[in-house]
This record gives structure tokens, C-alpha cells and sequence, in this order.
């Protein structure tokens, strides 16, 4: 899920640029801002991605957990699962720096997203193989059969083939539209209502506010399709045999089936416990790097 993508910024002739901006600055200042703002812009947008996604890690650990337990788990251990019980497990087993599995390779898949380098089907595309390897890293316990990004990639290509590298891929294409028109109508929407209610309330409070709502609601619409693409991520993983023998809609109705509609929503509350944290250290970030970088600018 893109958290960037509902902090208040949007991509616009190469760099990102506040949703609320209203004021017109002279032609000029125009030109000097598109040729010196727009890389800070985006170096602002990479950097605030990146200490957002380290900062929510450990509840984005567990949602990968929560997704992929329903594979090979019974339905007695299903009931019995919950946050706390989980994150007791990690760090009694394999200690407090496992909440971090993945997350450098997390980072390198989100860099593109957080820029705003790359339109949004083509980077998912692109940066696809490092999401593949970033599940399966963060969903090994105990045994580590994959000992790094390099090890992954190259043991996924060997054993499963290049197109093992592309497991789920459908899922994730069917779910940028969506999740992208989502959150956008949403925190416009909200936004919109509220500065009509409340013109005088501060930028940096309505942002947030709305964009973790607006989080919340792509979250709740696009969560099956993100369970049903880690599942298939791991489809094959370590050697195991294959749970899924069916399509998209086959696995659909058999996660109905076999842990019924819920199911679908297994790990939904760490997800929605990530939002606003996500956002608003993105967002706070981001506005924060712009100020340091514009400062660092007028004084070269």
C-alpha cells in the first residue's frame, strides 16, 4: 500500500507539489522552482518514504504474518493468533531486530513510488521482484532458507525460474488503479468538506487527518487483493509444495471456504495501526526536508 500517495502530494511536471497550494508565484519564480525545487522535491519525497516505512516495520511485519497464516496453518491455531501473541513470538524467538526483516529491500521497492519517478503500474511492474523477495524475507521465522536479497534472487531464479520472480503479479496490477483512484477521491473529498466546514483549522491537522482516513478506507477496499498477491508470493517458497492450484478468483473462494469471509481480512488491524503513524511521520517529513533543503539551497 502506497502511503506516500496520501500525504498531501501529488506528481506534477516531475516533482510533487502540496494538494492545497492555492498561491500563483510569478512566472519567474516558477521557472527557478521547476529547475532547482524539483530535485529536493523529490529527494524530500524518497527520504520521508523511507523513514516511514522503517518507523511502521514491525506492524508491517505482522500484517505479512497475519496474511500468510492461513497457508499452511490448521483453523485451531488461526482462533488463537492475535498481535500480541505474535509479537511476543518474534521477539522471544528470534528477537527485536526480526521486526526489521526486509525492510532495506522495502525501502529500495518503495524509493520509486516515493519519488514520484515512475507511473504507477510501470514501477510495480519494474520494482516487483524486490516485493517478491521482501515477503518471503519477512515471512521466514526460525529457519532462514533465503539469507539476504542477493541470496533470494538468486535462489528464486534458479529454483522457480525468472517468472517465480513475478508470483502474484496479477493481484498487485489489478490493485494500483484502484488503490491509487481510492485514496486520491477520498482525501480530496474529505479535504474539501472539511476546509468548507472549518477554513480556519491548520494545514499540517486537515492533511493528516485526511489522509490517514483516506488511508484506511484503500486499505479496507484493496486488502483482499494485497493477502491473496503474499500468499501467492509465496507459492513454492523453501521448496513447498503449492496450496493454490487455481486462478485470482479460485483462491478467492477458497480462502472463503477454508477460513471463511474474514479470511480475507486476516491482519487487517496492524495494517489500519500503521496509517496514521505512516502518514503523518511521512508527511512531517517530507515538509521538514523541504524547509532544510531550501535552506541549504539559499545558502550555496
Amino acid at each position: 500500500m502506497q502511503t506516500e500517495a496520501r500525504v498531501g502530494v501529488v506528481v506534477e511536471g516531475g516533482g510533487p507539489r502540496a494538494l492545497n497550494s492555492n498561491k500563483q508565484p510569478p512566472i519567474r519564480q516558477q521557472q527557478q522552482h521547476s529547475q532547482i525545487g524539483t530535485v529536493s522535491q523529490l529527494l524530500a519525497g524518497g527520504l520521508a518514504g523511507a523513514l516511514s516505512k522503517t518507523c511502521t516495520a514491525p506492524l508491517a511485519r505482522l500484517t505479512i504474518l497475519f496474511q500468510i497464516q492461513g497457508m499452511h496453518s490448521n483453523v485451531a491455531t488461526l482462533e488463537k493468533a492475535s498481535i500480541w501473541h505474535e509479537a511476543s513470538r518474534i521477539v522471544r524467538e528470534e528477537g527485536v531486530r526480526a521486526f526489521w526483516k526486509g525492510n532495506l529491500v522495502t525501502i529500495a521497492h518503495r524509493l520509486p513510488y516515493s519519488c514520484g519517478g515512475m507511473a504507477g503500474i510501470t514501477a510495480a511492474t519494474t520494482t516487483y521482484p524486490l516485493d517478491l523477495v521482501r515477503t518471503r524475507l519477512a515471512a521466514q521465522t526460525n529457519v532462514l532458507y533465503y539469507r539476504g536479497i542477493g541470496h533470494a534472487l538468486q535462489t528464486i531464479c534458479r529454483e522457480e525460474g525468472v517468472l517465480g520472480l513475478y508470483k502474484g503479479l496479477g493481484a498487485t496490477l489489478l490493485g494500483v488503479g484502484p488503490n491509487i483512484a481510492l485514496s486520491f477521491s477520498v482525501y480530496e473529498s474529505l479535504r474539501s468538506l472539511w476546509q468548507s466546514q472549518r477554513p480556519d483549522d491548520p494545514t499540517v491537522a486537515v492533511s493528516l487527518a485526511c489522509g490517514s482516513l483516506s488511508g484506511i478506507a484503500s486499505s479496507t477496499v484493496t486488502f483482499p487483493l494485497d493477502l491473496v498477491r503474499r500468499r501467492k508470493q509465496l507459492e513454492g517458497a523453501g521448496g513447498r509444495a503449492r496450496v493454490y492450484t487455481t486462478g485470482l478468483f479460485g483462491i478467492f473462494k477458497h480462502i472463503i471456504k477454508t477460513e471463511g469471509f474474514r479470511g480475507l481480512y486476516r491482519g487487517i488491524m496492524p495494517e489500519y495501526y500503521k496509517v496514521v503513524p505512516g502518514v503523518g511521520i511521512c508527511f512531517m517529513t517530507y515538509e521538514t526536508l523541504k524547509v532544510l533543503l531550501a535552506d541549504l539551497h539559499a545558502t550555496v
